[in-house]
């Protein structure tokens, strides 16, 4: 049984090496070179309660991870997030990514979050369906602004904002 959970720094091994499977083989991320563990605990430390990493875990082996992190170190987005979501090639398409998916989304409107933003490179289908399913809107392209692998790439702009809240 998979269950979710906040990460630990003892995850942190097998966080980074889904992350660089990711770096290596996918465009789902723009990173061009793989990550170190001294990388990864800085990036780890700069989360909290308010940007929770959370894990898929099945019979003590991590599965695949979640992260809401700061969109923007502005104090103006401060309720803004941005969520990245990685499962590990050989157990995507269980329906992982949408349990990290919805338990992240309920820890940021626990943490008081307004606002998450997503970018997906464009082709990903699986990962804007996935984040439909969610409560996420389609809000815009960002046309080629990514180089990887050789090719120019565009990036689909996705949001979820908890309670709308117009001023008119």
């Amino acid at each position: 049984m998979v269950i979710i959970r906040t990460a630990l720094k003892r995850d942190l091994n097998e966080i980074t090496k889904i992350y660089n499977e990711s770096i290596l083989k996918t465009v789902a991320t723009f990173d061009t070179e793989e990550k170190s563990i001294d990388e990864q605990k800085i990036w780890f430390q700069e989360h909290g309660p308010k940007n929770p990493i959370l894990v898929a875990e099945e019979k003590g082996k991590i599965l695949g991870w979640a992260a809401l992190s700061k969109y923007s170190t502005r104090c103006a987005y401060s309720d803004t997030a941005e969520i990245s979501l990685y499962v590990k090639d050989d157990y995507q398409d269980r329906g992982i990514g949408k349990k990290l998916m919805e338990n992240s989304i309920r820890e940021g409107e626990k943490a008081g979050l307004h606002v998450v933003i997503a970018r997906i490179t464009d082709g990903n289908e699986k990962s804007v369906h996935l984040h439909k399913l969610v409560g996420f809107e389609h809000i815009g392209i960002m046309k080629e602004v990514g180089m990887k692998f050789g090719k120019r790439l565009d990036v689909y702009l996705m949001q979820k904002i908890y309670k709308k809240i117009y001023s008119e």
